[in-house]
C-alpha cells in the first residue's frame, strides 16, 4: 500500500558530508521520514518522526549504550528527508521505503509464503473457490488466510449451505438462451442449481452470494436468521424432510461459529496486536476479529538491529501486517501503547472481553517463540546451542563462548558445618555427574569470603594437577566481596585472565565483573540471565542439601555420643541396623541385645531410658 504525497509537501535534501552540521540545524519541525547515507552513498537507515528536527538531532546530541547505534551514527555521511502531512503518512512511507531499499540497520519483515484466499468471481452467477493467486479482474478476494485447514473448513461449510456452480461456462444471458449447455453430475446430486439451463434466476443466486459474503466477513447472524425462516416455512407446509435438512445446516453453521467465536459478538471489525520479545527478536501476533470471532491469526518474527523497544517493533509490525492482509479496520487493541496517528482508534484494554483478546494474542506470540526454539533444537541442536553461547558471549563481554560453566555457593549455619558446592553446566545444561561438594577445612566462624577463597583454590589446583579441562566461565553466587575472594585464589594459581569470572547477586540479579564497580543488569527475559540464574539456584540447592545432611548427621551423632557406654563403633552398629535415633530409643531390650550382645545391650537399653 503506497501513499501519495502532495508535491507542495514533498521535497528531498541532498547535503554533502561536510555540511551535515548545517543540515541538522535546518531540518523542519514537522512529521516526515529521514534517510541516512554512508560514504558509499548507500542508505543505511530509514526512520520516521513526528518532529524531524528533534528526532534526527537526538542521534548526535546523546551517547548510546548500544554498540550498533554508535556504529550507525559514526557512518552517517548524508541525510535526506521527506515531509508528509501526518504521522500516519510518515509511518506508511517509512515502511514502504524500508521494504524497497532494505537498509542494513533497519528491521526487515520477510514473508515468502503465498497465502490462500477465498474468491467470489466477478461474473454472472459467480463461482466461489479458494486460490493462491490474486488476479485484478474486479473479483472479490477474502483473506489471506494463514491456515489452509481453516480455508477448507470454511469453504466446505459454504458449499454445504449453498448450492453453487463449479463449472467455468460463460453464463451470460445470451449464451444461456442458445441452450448449448447440459446439466452435469453436480446438479443431479444437489450441489448446483443449474443456472446454465436457466433453472435459477440471477437474483435468487445473488442472494446466496450475499449470504456467503456475510459469512466470509464473520457475520453469521444474517445467515442463521435466513435459514431459520426457511425451516419454519417448510415445517408449516408439512415438508419435514426439507425442514430437517435446513435444521442440519443451521446446526453446522452454529457449530462452526462456536469454534471461532470466543468473545462478545458486538466486538466487530477489530484488529488485535501484541508483542513478546527477548534480547534478539520480537514476536508480533495479529488477530482479526469479526462479530466476536477470530477470523485470522498471524505471527511474525522480527530480528532486532539496534536494541529497538517493544513499541518501535510493534509499530512497524502493525503497518506491515495490516498491509499484508489489506486490513481497513479503524479500531485496534494493543498490548503496548503505540502511536498510529489520528485516523485509527487505539486501545490498550485492561479488563473484560477486550482484554481477553489481547491476552490470547500475547499467548499466541509466546507459543510461536517456543515452537521456533523447539524446532531449532530438533532440526539443528548444535546451531541452537551455538546461538545461545554466542548470545552469552556478547551479553557478558566474554572472550570465548561459555560452553563450560562452573558455579559456586557457600552454606553454613552461623559458621557451623560450613560447606560449599560446585555445579557444572555444559552447553547451557546441568552436567550433574560433575557436581562436587566441599567441606570447608581452613575457615572458622561465618566467613563466606574466606570460604569462597578456599574452595576456588582447591577446585582449580586439583584440575591443574590432573590436567583436566578448565571452564570458560566461573560464576560466583554473591556480590563484589565473594568475587574478590575468588580472584585471590585465581591469582595464586596463575589463572587470572585465563578463565572469565563474574559474580551474580540475588536481590536484583546484579552481575559484577572484576575491577568494575558498576554492575551489569540484563533483560529479565534474557536467555543469558536465565542460564546464570539457573546455575546459581542449582548451586544453592546442591549446597543446601549437602549442608542439611551434614547437620542432621552431626546432630544425630552428637545425641548418641552423649549416651554413656556408646562409642563410635557401638553408634555405627546401632545406626546401620535402626537408621535413626528415634527408632533406636523406641527399640525393645531384645532388639538392642540382638545388635550389641546381652550384657552391653542391657546396659545401653537402660541408659537410653533417660533420653
Amino acid at each position: 500500500m503506497l501513499i501519495t504525497i502532495p508535491k507542495e509537501n514533498q521535497y528531498f535534501r541532498f547535503v554533502k558530508s561536510d555540511a551535515l552540521e548545517i543540515q541538522l540545524k535546518s531540518l523542519p519541525e514537522v512529521s516526515g521520514v529521514y534517510q541516512y547515507y554512508d560514504r558509499q552513498n548507500k542508505i543505511i537507515y530509514i526512520g520516521k518522526a513526528k518532529n524531524l528536527k528533534k528526532r534526527v538531532a537526538s542521534y548526535f546530541n546523546k551517547s548510546f549504550d548500544n554498540h550498533k547505534t554508535k556504529v550507525l551514527v559514526k557512518n552517517i555521511n548524508r541525510i535526506e528527508h521527506v515531509v508528509v502531512e501526518s504521522e500516519m503518512d510518515a509511518l506508511l512511507l517509512e515502511n514502504n521505503l524500508i521494504k524497497k531499499y532494505k537498509p542494513r540497520y533497519n528491521i526487515l519483515l520477510k514473508d515468502d509464503k503465498t497465502y490462500p484466499w477465498i474468491c467470489i468471481k466477478n461474473e454472472p452467477f459467480p463461482r466461489v473457490f479458494f486460490t493462491r493467486k490474486l488476479i485484478k479482474d474486479k473479483s472479490e478476494y477474502y483473506g489471506p488466510f494463514t491456515s489452509l485447514k481453516t480455508v477448507r473448513s470454511l469453504f466446505n461449510l459454504i458449499k454445504s449451505l449453498y448450492p453453487l456452480r463449479s463449472c467455468n461456462y460463460d453464463l451470460r444471458d445470451e449464451k444461456i438462451k442458445l441452450n448449448n449447455y447440459k446439466v452435469c453430475l453436480e446438479y443431479h446430486i444437489g450441489n448446483c442449481l443449474a443456472p446454465c439451463i436457466g433453472e435459477v434466476d440471477i437474483e435468487s443466486y445473488k442472494k446466496n452470494i450475499d449470504s456467503i459474503r456475510q459469512i466470509l466477513k464473520g457475520n453469521f447472524k444474517e445467515a442463521l436468521l435466513s435459514f431459520e425462516k426457511k425451516m419454519k416455512f417448510y415445517a408449516q407446509k408439512m415438508e419435514f424432510e426439507k425442514a430437517q435438512w435446513i435444521k442440519d445446516k443451521i446446526k453446522d453453521l452454529k457449530n462452526f461459529q462456536s469454534k471461532s467465536t470466543i468473545v462478545n459478538q458486538k466486538i466487530n471489525n477489530v484488529d488485535v496486536f501484541s508483542i513478546f520479545s527477548d534480547e534478539s527478536y520480537g514476536y508480533i501476533n495479529y488477530l482479526q476479529v469479526s462479530y466476536g470471532a477470530i477470523v485470522r491469526s498471524h505471527t511474525v518474527e522480527i530480528k532486532k538491529k539496534l536494541d529497538e523497544s517493544n513499541s518501535k517493533l510493534l509499530q512497524l509490525g502493525i503497518i506491515e501486517i495490516r498491509q499484508l492482509f489489506s486490513s481497513n479496520s479503524k479500531i485496534i487493541f494493543l498490548s503496548d501503547r503505540v502511536s498510529l496517528g489520528k485516523e485509527l482508534k487505539v486501545f490498550v484494554p485492561q479488563r473484560g472481553d477486550k482484554r481477553k483478546l489481547v491476552d490470547l494474542s500475547l499467548r499466541n506470540a509466546k507459543y510461536f517463540r517456543m515452537e521456533k526454539f523447539k524446532q531449532m533444537k530438533i532440526v539443528d541442536p548444535d546451531r541452537h546451542i551455538k546461538r545461545i553461547m554466542s548470545q552469552m558471549k556478547n551479553d557478558l563481554r566474554l572472550p570465548n563462548e561459555p560452553f563450560h560453566i562452573e558455579c559456586f555457593d557457600n552454606s553454613n549455619t552461623q559458621g557451623y558445618n560450613p560447606v560449599a558446592a560446585c555445579v557444572v553446566f555444559k552447553n547451557g545444561k546441568p552436567s550433574k555427574k560433575e557436581y562436587r561438594h566441599y567441606n570447608i577445612k581452613t575457615v572458622n566462624g561465618p566467613n563466606d569470603f574466606a570460604s569462597m577463597e578456599e574452595v576456588i583454590f582447591r577446585r582449580y589446583k586439583r584440575l591443574l594437577e590432573e590436567d583436566s579441562p578448565l571452564p570458560q566461565l566461573i560464576v560466583i553466587d554473591g556480590g563484589k566481596g565473594q568475587l574478590s575472594s575468588a580472584l585471590k585464589s585465581l591469582d595464586i594459581l596463575g589463572l587470572r585472565g585465563k578463565i572469565s569470572i563474574l559474580g551474580i547477586a540475588k536481590r536484583l540479579e546484579e552481575i559484577y565483573f572484576p575491577n568494575d564497580t558498576i554492575p551489569l543488569y540484563l533483560d529479565k527475559k534474557s536467555e543469558t540471565l536465565r542460564i546464570l540464574k539457573r546455575a546459581r539456584d542449582e548451586a544453592h540447592r546442591f549446597g543446601i542439601t549437602f549442608h542439611k545432611k551434614k547437620r542432621s548427621k552431626k546432630s544425630l551423632n552428637s545425641l548418641l555420643d552423649s549416651v554413656p557406654g556408646i562409642g563410635p563403633a557401638t553408634r555405627d552398629k546401632l545406626l546401620s541396623n535402626l537408621k535413626s535415633f528415634k527408632r533406636i530409643k523406641a527399640a525393645s531390650e531384645n532388639e538392642i541385645k540382638l545388635i550389641l550382645g546381652d550384657d552391653k545391650g542391657k546396659k545401653i537399653f537402660e541408659e537410653l531410658k533417660n533420653y
